[in-house]
């Protein structure tokens, strides 16, 4: 699908303790300027989270790799989409138990998202990590 600039955008977001909340901050400026709906905005911007930090934590991209994130919109459908430099990998949420102080990311995604998954990265090395959400319609 082709995709025109008015329905597609791409940050680099630096690698970092701030990357989940500059990329959240950017989401919101995009969203509004889209006008999606409070609530699809408030899941993707969840889900945006939750994908950026699971970079940070797990993706053991080499040093000083930046984490890719793309936002799409396409027939009524909101993508988020996280890439970094670390291998693809089979990706599955797992059921934390009611102690677990971490873990829940990959099962809020699940829950939350239309469809998600994970696939090579379009352009180099590494990985994307992306969720969906009815954007609007």
């Amino acid at each position: 699908m082709t995709f025109s600039l008015a329905d597609e955008i791409f940050w680099i977001v630096p690698c970092g303790p701030h990357a989940p909340g500059r990329a959240r901050t950017l989401l919101r400026g995009q969203l509004a300027a889209w006008d999606v709906c409070p609530d699809a905005a408030s899941t993707a911007e969840l889900l945006l989270s939750e994908l950026v930090t699971n970079a940070l934590r797990h993706a053991r991209a080499p040093q000083g790799r930046d984490i890719g994130v793309r936002l799409a919109r396409y027939d009524g459908v909101l993508r988020v989409e996280v890439a970094d430099a670390g291998p693809v990998v089979a990706l599955a949420p797992r059921a934390p138990t009611e102690w677990d102080e971490a873990g829940r990311g990959l099962a809020i995604v699940a829950a939350l998202a239309l469809r998600w998954g994970c696939c090579p990265r379009r352009h180099g090395i590494g990985k994307a990590v992306w969720a969906e959400v009815r954007g609007w319609g």
